[in-house]
C-alpha cells in the first residue's frame, strides 16, 4: 500500500503545496537533519543521533505499513523550479485496527516550516485519507494527543477542526505532563 499512496495539500501565499508520501531510504540526511532541534527533540518520544538510528526509525515506519496499524508519511514542501520536495515534517496515522472506530493522528514540524500552515494542512490531508480509505465504513473518529504546555500543538488541532474533548493526567514517561485530548469526529 505505500508505494502507492501520496497524498497532496494546496499551497497557501505565503507557503508552497505539501505532497505526503511514505518514508524513504533517501531520507535519511534530511531526518537526521530535522531531529538535530532541539524543539522537536523535546516533543517527540524519537530521538534520531545518526545515520544507524534514522535507518531504524524508517524501518519502524515501514513495518507499521506492512502491519497496517500505523501509516507515517514524510511531508514535503514542493517547489516549482525543484526536483525533489524539502522536508518540511511528518504526519501519522497510529493505532489502526481493523473494525476498531478510532485512530490517533501525530505529527511534527521542521523547524524552517513553522508558521506556515504545514502541520494544519498535512493534518487535513491526512484525515481526509483516513476517513475516506483506511476506515471507510468503520473509522468514527480520530484522536490527537499533545501536552497541554505545548500551545503550538494546540493551535494545530484547532485549525484542522479537533475539537479539544478531555484534559488527561500525567502518563510517564510518554506524557510527563497534563494532556489535551483533541478529537474529529467523521462528520465534522
Amino acid at each position: 500500500m505505500n508505494d502507492i499512496v501520496t497524498l497532496h495539500a494546496g499551497g497557501t501565499p505565503s507557503a508552497p503545496a505539501l505532497v505526503l508520501r511514505p518514508w524513504r531510504g533517501e531520507d535519511v540526511a534530511a531526518l537526521l537533519e530535522v531531529f538535530r532541534d532541539p524543539a522537536l527533540r523535546h516533543w517527540t518520544s524519537s530521538a534520531v543521533e545518526n545515520e544507524g538510528e534514522a535507518m531504524q526509525w524508517l524501518r519502524d515506519q515501514e513495518r507499521g505499513w506492512t502491519v497496517g496499524n500505523r501509516f507515517g508519511f514524510a511531508v514535503l514542501e514542493v517547489q516549482p523550479e525543484a526536483s525533489q520536495g524539502r522536508l518540511a515534517g511528518q504526519v501519522v496515522l497510529k493505532e489502526v485496527a481493523s473494525g476498531k472506530p478510532s485512530a490517533e493522528v501525530g505529527y511534527w514540524t521542521a523547524t524552517h516550516a513553522r508558521g506556515h500552515g504545514v502541520a494544519p494542512r498535512a493534518v487535513e490531508a491526512l484525515t481526509g485519507w483516513a476517513f475516506d480509505v483506511v476506515g471507510a465504513g468503520t473509522l468514527e473518529h480520530l484522536e490527537l494527543l499533545h501536552q497541554v504546555d505545548n500551545p503550538a500543538s494546540c493551535r494545530v488541532a484547532e485549525k484542522s477542526r479537533y475539537r479539544l474533548d478531555t484534559v488527561l493526567p500525567p502518563a510517564p514517561p510518554s506524557f510527563p505532563r497534563e494532556g489535551h485530548l483533541h478529537i474529529r469526529r467523521r462528520d465534522s
